[in-house]
């Protein structure tokens, strides 16, 4: 099946962290699960991924109907520990990433990130792998209201950078962030990592491809195009 082509030229790009440029979430998970185990807790695999892209918020709820407040605290304080080791490593990236923000400095194309992990983890995240630099602004889920998929973080991104929702391409591998965006009026495109995209995800009539080295071609096409204005038609 062809990938449509992208119906306007993107002013700025928005950039999802977790799943998206950093290989993070099967991280996280491992530690999540490896704590829970420790506590005595084999939670399954489905579980875990109910978590992918939302709020920590929705994770503690999640842990809380799976095995209580105070066993939940004890898991999640065990592998903040497990966790934090990690990102002091530094979080490998994803495939594509780097070509895809060179991609967009050859072009002066202005670029933010909104995740909704809390700030002060978010840049420790970024700084330990190198791609705190490579953005424009930083929105974290400590800055908005209501965190995904409510529009707020996608809306403030920009904000931040001064662009009209309606000319930002997103780029984002969950649903939850999918929805975020399409919320804030802009242009989805998901590259799914851990969750593959069901029928009502698929529903939802936005771009979905492989990798962010697909996503690069797509936009390369649309600027070399560069037939309409800026903004979305």
């Amino acid at each position: 099946m062809m990938t449509p082509p992208l119906p306007f030229t993107p002013a700025a790009v928005i950039f999802d962290m977790d799943g998206l440029m950093l290989d993070s979430e099967r991280a996280i998970i491992a530690c999540l699960a490896e704590a829970a185990r420790e506590s005595g807790h084999d939670l399954p695999e489905v579980l875990w991924l109910s978590m992918v892209g939302h709020s920590e918020a929705v994770c503690r709820h999640l842990l809380d109907e799976a095995i209580g407040e105070v066993e939940r605290d004890r898991v999640l304080q065990r592998s903040h520990v497990l966790y934090d080791a990690v990102v002091a490593a530094g979080v490998p990236h994803r495939p594509g990433i780097i070509a895809m923000l060179d991609f967009l400095d050859d072009r002066g194309i202005p670029r933010a990130v909104a995740t909704s992990t809390r700030r002060p983890l978010a840049l420790r995240k970024l700084e330990a792998s190198g791609l705190l630099p490579r953005f424009d602004a930083i929105c974290t889920s400590s800055d908005v209201e209501h965190p995904k998929p409510a529009p707020d973080i996608y809306l403030l991104a920009a904000r931040s950078l001064g662009v009209d929702p309606a000319q930002c391409l997103v780029l984002e591998d969950s649903p939850t962030g999918v929805r975020a965006a399409l919320a804030a009026g802009m242009y989805p495109v998901q590259i799914p990592d851990l969750l593959e995209p069901d029928d009502a995800v698929r529903a939802l009539g936005h771009t979905i491809l492989p990798s962010l080295d697909d996503a690069r071609r797509l936009l390369e096409q649309r600027l070399a195009a560069n037939t309409s204005p800026v903004g979305a038609t």
